[in-house]
């Protein structure tokens, strides 16, 4: 049993991450498990915390990653995944945020993203314990409330760990506005990860029309060999693109706009793209400012809109068998960075807060 593992710590917004060791628990406690981590893929809010564009009161020093997956060194009595099954040393497993059991939201919504207590690894200090739960560590402590799932052998570790978040976001988003109906019109907002996710999962649900909207150009062209049949440059004003998606539609307008980006005017273009009795689902504009929505246009085109939250340890499993489902349908590995070790990880936050890459990969097992 290691008694201490090596992490990339954030300890200023906007600061290289520094490594740094950290104590781990003796004994794992009753449903917990220690893991050593295979993969780590970085994602949106990673960066969001490490710019402090999204930050919380004495959250520093943390361990970001909340996308990972690893080899179980020790567990805790009693530890099983959320279907039941013993979870011993040497399985391969992923998780989901921990959650309570006991609130409004988990006992009478019955919705574990709405848990009161909802806990993901980034918001645990990393000067306190359990210390290591973030996934930029060589070892990971999974606490007993986060839901596990051992994983099948023929899902690749990047697109496990992306399950974590990304995918389970996106196919949450989808079912929240009701699925995609086959030959429909779908409109993606953002380029990012999720954007270029999110339009391979409408094309793959029969999807006639696939608009992806975002930048810069070299992700578009990513988006095209994810299944978009079009693609609209950022770079234009919203009163450009929003023409163009009428022309691209036949004036008609998306049946289904996801927001995967956020931004001033990702509102009004929603709703300006949207079809006559279309759907909106926002995924993507987080944080307290306010956008604009005008909501005349929402009466008029008798609009539904949905909010859609991350995702549990349901929209986890549906990710992974997701990829099982479709392993062969599209490059999913273009959406990955070449790995790099701790040492690297630094730079592959910078990189994609730059947006240099789509989807930054971190292997603690090399150097």
């Amino acid at each position: 049993m290691p008694t201490h593992t090596e992490a990339a710590v954030l300890t200023g917004h906007g600061a290289p991450l520094e490594l740094r060791e950290l104590p781990l628990p003796a004994d794992p406690e009753p449903g917990a498990a220690l893991v050593r981590l295979t993969c780590t893929t970085l994602c949106g809010t990673d960066v969001h915390l490490w710019t402090g564009h999204m930050s919380l009161p004495g959250m520093l020093p943390m361990v970001l990653g909340h996308e990972m997956v690893g080899e179980v060194v020790a567990t805790g009595s009693g530890t099983t995944d959320a279907l039941g099954r013993e979870i011993r040393a040497g399985d391969r497993i992923g998780w989901s945020e921990s959650t309570c059991g006991k609130c409004h939201g988990c006992t009478i919504l019955r919705e574990p993203v709405a848990c009161e207590r909802r806990g993901y690894g980034f918001l645990q200090r990393a000067d306190r314990f359990p210390y290591a739960t973030g996934g930029l560590a060589r070892h990971c402590y999974v606490t007993p409330g986060a839901a596990k799932l051992l994983l099948p052998d023929d899902v690749e570790d990047t697109w496990a760990s992306m399950s974590g978040c990304a995918g389970k976001t996106v196919l949450r988003a989808v079912a929240r506005s009701g699925g995609i109906r086959p030959n429909a019109t779908v409109l993606v907002q953002g380029a990012g990860a999720l954007g270029v996710f999110a339009t391979a999962v409408a094309r793959l649900c029969g999807a006639g029309v696939v608009i992806t909207v975002g930048g810069p150009a070299g992700r578009l062209e990513v988006a095209g060999r994810f299944g978009a049949t079009a693609t609209v440059p950022v770079g234009s004003t919203p009163e450009e693109r929003i023409e163009r998606v009428r022309e691209l539609t036949g004036g008609r307008g998306a049946d289904h706009v996801f927001d995967f980006a956020g931004g001033p005017t990702i509102g009004e273009e929603a709703v300006a793209f949207a079809a006559q009795r279309g759907t909106i689902a926002v995924v993507g504009s987080t944080g307290p400012v306010p956008a604009p929505v005008p909501l005349g246009t929402v009466m008029g085109k008798e609009l539904t809109i949905v909010g859609s939250l991350n995702g549990d340890i349901a929209d986890y499993h549906r990710a992974i068998g997701f990829f099982r489902a479709f392993a062969g349908r599209m490059p999913w590995n273009e959406l990955f960075s070449p790995p790099v070790g701790l040492a690297g990880a630094s730079a592959a936050v910078e990189s994609m807060a730059r947006l240099g890459e789509l989807k930054a990969v971190i292997d603690p097992r090399l150097p």
